[in-house]
């Protein structure tokens, strides 16, 4: 598969501008998603604060993954997403305090476990260079 850059999914979620966390779509399927982020490295990146950027933000980097499978498979159905309201965190693991002093790009990884028509279940995880950094499991819920 061809990477997809911002500009091929940015219309089918709602996170735009600098708070569009993520840059390409390495892969994706039915159930599966791979992209990859830069923005943790950005000084102007909204969810930081005090100079830093934690690591609970990348549950945001994991739903706004969720997010763009969702446009894509919607997409590819000849519809749009349905807009959607992250309603819970589960079973997440932080395993490293900050993440904006890690260099080159981080991975993000979503798989659907859960399609309720109305609802959806993702596992996420984000790693950099192999390491995990984060890991857990996401609810969403349309509006």
């Amino acid at each position: 598969m061809t990477p997809l850059g911002k500009s091929d999914w940015q219309h089918l979620i709602p996170h735009h501008g600098s708070m569009s966390l993520l840059d390409t779509v390495i892969a994706w399927d039915d159930a599966h998603i791979h992209l990859s982020a830069l923005s943790h490295g950005d000084q102007n990146n909204p969810l930081r604060s005090d100079g830093q950027l934690r690591a609970v933000h990348l549950c945001e980097y994991g739903a706004q993954a969720m997010a763009v499978h969702g446009g894509l498979l919607a997409q590819r159905d000849g519809m749009s997403a349905a807009p959607g309201m992250l309603v819970s965190l589960r079973a997440v693991e932080l395993r490293v305090a900050r993440i904006d002093d890690l260099p080159g790009a981080l991975d993000v990884f979503a798989e659907k476990l859960l399609d309720g028509g109305g609802s959806w279940q993702y596992a996420f995880r984000v790693e950099h260079r192999g390491r995990v950094l984060a890991h857990g499991r996401a609810a969403v819920m349309t509006r």
